[in-house]
């Protein structure tokens, strides 16, 4: 299968260093300068058709108090594009199923095929609550259910009525079905995660852990699957810092380390020690509040984990050992990666210009429409796997 990459819109702002926060910690957490780079619309837009001309098929934009509410803000960059799918994240706990089903089919109206939609339950009840959802994570998870169910059925042209534990609709049914129908990314690593994955999601989505803790959740995941008569697709959510050599690649690193305060650090680590995220709770465990050893696969940096929540990790290196860490994730199962970098703009060319054009030789990759990217330096095809540090 192709390999399929999308870049990510940080719409709480962006800035050469890590801008912290989410899982319940506030943007600007970390201390970086929040207003460097405003996410605006200007802004946001540049990263948009800087993705959509380097290749990537998508971008992510994020749900939380932390950041602008995505379905707006990717309904007027819509205009701004031409091609750029949009990976909307929200929380299906905040709007009715049908609503939400018929939001997909407007989006697609307007902005057809372009719409993938990334279903987050919430795993902060504090969070949670500030929106007025006081269920628990389990009873979260349960309403998640409910939700697929309807909205998955709304959009299969059915009248619905459902009488459920948490949401109830009574003749329910769509004017207009979306053209196509979007598809579905979900992730959690609880149990009651992976039975909701299993049972409606398209595209199961895990952030970046070692290949070893990968391929268990594939198996998990696809054994969860099977039991219900489906086949589901999976992807990986990453961070990546690519240069033209390794020490290139780590000297950024250790720079971002170095924009990160111990007090930021421990500030950060004490708010999402609060989440109630088994995710979360791995990302956590991969450097333990440490910035020591925090290369904890080859090539696979946990320090971005230090002060922002959700995904912490980034693949370091030059462009062939990037490219080498995708091959062997994609080897595990993995179809599709959620990439995104330091600052965003920038870091979309370093990848585009200089990893997928090795992806592309090695046939792993083929730019969306089809025309060739550009040109990287010669790699020898397979990758060679590079010594850990």
């Amino acid at each position: 299968m192709n390999l399929t990459f999308h870049w990510f819109l940080p719409t709480y702002g962006d800035s050469r260093h890590v801008i912290g926060g989410g899982h319940g910690v506030p943007a600007g957490a970390a201390g970086a300068a929040d207003g460097q780079r405003p996410a605006d619309l200007g802004y946001l837009a540049q990263i948009g058709r800087a993705a959509e001309q380097l290749g990537f098929e998508g971008a992510l934009t994020p749900t939380g108090a932390w950041c602008e509410d995505a379905w707006l803000t990717t309904a007027m960059l819509a205009r701004e594009t031409e091609r750029l799918k949009f990976l909307v994240a929200f929380r299906p706990g905040f709007v009715s199923p049908t609503l939400a089903a018929q939001m997909a089919a407007t989006f697609q109206r307007h902005a057809p095929g372009r719409l993938l939609l990334n279903v987050v339950t919430g795993g902060e009840s504090h969070e949670q609550r500030a929106y007025g959802d006081f269920l628990d994570k389990e009873e979260r998870y349960e309403r998640t259910g409910e939700f697929l169910d309807i909205v998955r059925s709304l959009w299969r042209g059915e009248s619905v009525t459902r009488d459920g534990r948490h949401l109830r609709v009574e003749d329910a049914r769509l004017g207009r079905l979306p053209q196509p129908v979007p598809p579905v990314y979900f992730g959690g690593s609880s149990p009651a995660a992976g039975e909701v994955a299993a049972r409606y999601s398209d595209v199961y989505l895990t952030w970046g852990e070692p290949p070893a803790d990968v391929a268990r959740k594939i198996e998990w995941i696809r054994g969860l699957a099977a039991k219900e008569g489906r086949i589901v697709r999976f992807g990986i959510r990453l961070h990546v810092i690519t240069r033209d050599t390794a020490e290139q690649a780590w000297a950024e690193a250790r720079r971002l380390l170095a924009g990160f305060s111990p007090d930021a650090v421990r500030a950060v680590q004490e708010g999402l020690a609060r989440s109630e995220s088994e995710g979360q709770r791995r990302m956590l465990a991969l450097h333990g509040g440490s910035v020591d050893g925090l290369e904890v696969s080859p090539n696979l940096w946990a320090g971005i984990g230090l002060v922002r929540g959700g995904a912490g990790t980034a693949l370091v290196g030059s462009h062939d050992e990037v490219a080498e860490r995708v091959a062997e994730y994609h080897r595990l199962g993995i179809d599709e990666f959620v990439m995104s970098g330091h600052p965003h703009v920038e870091e979309a060319y370093w990848f585009g210009e200089g990893v997928l054009p090795r992806l592309e030789r090695a046939g792993l990759w083929t730019r969306p429409g089809g025309a060739p990217s550009a040109t990287g330096q010669e790699t020898s095809i397979p990758f060679a796997a590079p010594a850990r540090r």
